[in-house]
């Protein structure tokens, strides 16, 4: 889905210092107070849009005698070609080992220590088995993020045939989803529509009943209950045979895991097995809710019929967090340093996307786009203290100046 095919950029007035104007269109979308290309609470835009200055406006359809819209079109497809022509040199000079090998690997030694995680659990010492816990909990999101994420893109391996075996492995006998469904949120919406109202601006992860606190701190650790529960209801939307599938995959997983911690680890109860199971599981899953809103949310949103297009549409609407050992390696380098530069070319590797990161920022810089980046504690410390704007309110549409 040509997502950027055939879109006007409307200017509203002169842009300053990079800003973009984030007044909201009519009909109630909430108030204009995200603002910026660069994330608020402190968040960096590297080369900012500085220079652009505003033509007259222009309304749907309308094409001035010079065919600035027109011309507009191909100096964006015009970027994102060049940018695509750099990424692919790189990609194509690389080895099978840069291009896949190093997150195959990741994953392959996640899933060697599975067994020295289960064991650690016989000890009736505090050391041997928190480190069982933290094991099996770091092993548990290295396979259902970062596994599912690059599963769900086919990035794992060049076939497509392999790639169906481990999208539906990761996602859903690790994960507890259903493979259809994933890939149709996440490639399809969030992928395709990046911050556009009402598809890819990350509604899904707000849940306006809650208050700051237990949302960011408490509600996290329902995620392995909930993740399954969205899972079955969801079923209602795939065929017949998907959905059993993704049952038996399911309840395989979920029977696996508690049976390896009452016959391996020695959990005497069921009961017990179980509160191990959603220890585990929700061991990093704080991390894992702040990443998924910290990296959108807060950031410019567009109407459909008013967004910038592709290029634009991914250096204003992703952020890039710092890295971070264990971050990198339980959810991957697209999910934390390189989500830029994974929304600009999704079908790339944890591993590819580190590499082309030095491309990608030095490109958007030079040709004065912005290049998102802040801190996870600066992030932190925004969403709490502006929470009721950016997760209860309806978020503001951003209407871009001067692209053109």
């Amino acid at each position: 889905m040509p997502l950027e095919e055939g879109d006007l950029v409307r200017p509203r007035g002169r842009q300053s210092s990079g800003e973009v104007s984030g007044t909201p269109r009519p009909g109630g979308m909430g108030d204009p107070s995200l603002r910026g290309t660069a994330a608020p609470g402190g968040s960096s835009t590297d080369g900012p849009a500085a220079g652009w200055e505003p033509g007259p406006a222009l309304c749907d359809g309308d094409v001035t005698p010079e065919g600035a819209p027109m011309r507009a079109e191909q100096h964006e497809e015009a970027l994102m070609t060049e940018l695509s022509e750099l990424v692919q040199k790189v990609v194509k000079s690389s080895s099978w080992w840069e291009r896949h090998g190093v997150d195959i690997s990741i994953l392959a030694c996640s899933f060697f220590l599975l067994p020295a995680g289960f064991l650690c659990l016989r000890s009736s010492q505090a050391i041997p088995f928190l480190v069982g816990i933290l094991t099996l909990g770091v092993v548990h999101h290295t396979l259902t993020v970062k596994g599912s994420h690059l599963a769900s893109h086919n990035a794992l391996t060049e076939s497509k045939s392999w790639g169906k075996v481990w999208a539906v492995f990761f996602i859903e006998l690790c994960s507890a989803f259903t493979v259809e469904q994933a890939t149709y949120n996440h490639v399809k919406i969030h992928h395709g529509y990046t911050n556009i109202i009402g598809l890819g601006d990350s509604s899904t992860w707000k849940l306006p009943f809650l208050n700051r606190y237990v949302y960011m701190f408490i509600a996290p650790l329902a995620v392995p209950i909930l993740t399954p529960l969205v899972a079955l209801d969801l079923l209602r939307n795939v065929e017949w045979k998907a959905a059993v599938r993704t049952l038996c995959c399911m309840f395989l997983g979920f029977y696996c895991h508690y049976w390896l911690l009452l016959h391996v680890s020695g959990f005497q109860s069921p009961w017990s097995a179980l509160l191990c199971m959603l220890l585990t599981r929700s061991l990093l899953a704080h991390p894992y809710i702040h990443v998924n809103i910290f990296q959108h949310i807060g950031l410019p949103m567009f109407a459909a019929d008013r967004k910038p297009r592709r290029i634009h549409l991914m250096s204003l609407g992703v952020l890039n967090l710092p890295r971070n050992s264990l971050l990198d390696w339980s959810f991957g380098h697209s999910l934390i340093s390189c989500h830029v530069e994974h929304h600009l070319f999704p079908s790339l590797s944890d591993n590819m996307c580190l590499k082309i990161k030095p491309i990608v920022s030095q490109y958007l810089k030079q040709k004065k786009l912005p290049y998102n980046e802040d801190t996870y504690s600066s992030r932190l410390q925004l969403f709490l203290q502006r929470y009721e704007e950016l997760m209860v309110q309806a978020p503001s549409i951003t209407e871009l100046v001067g692209i053109q």
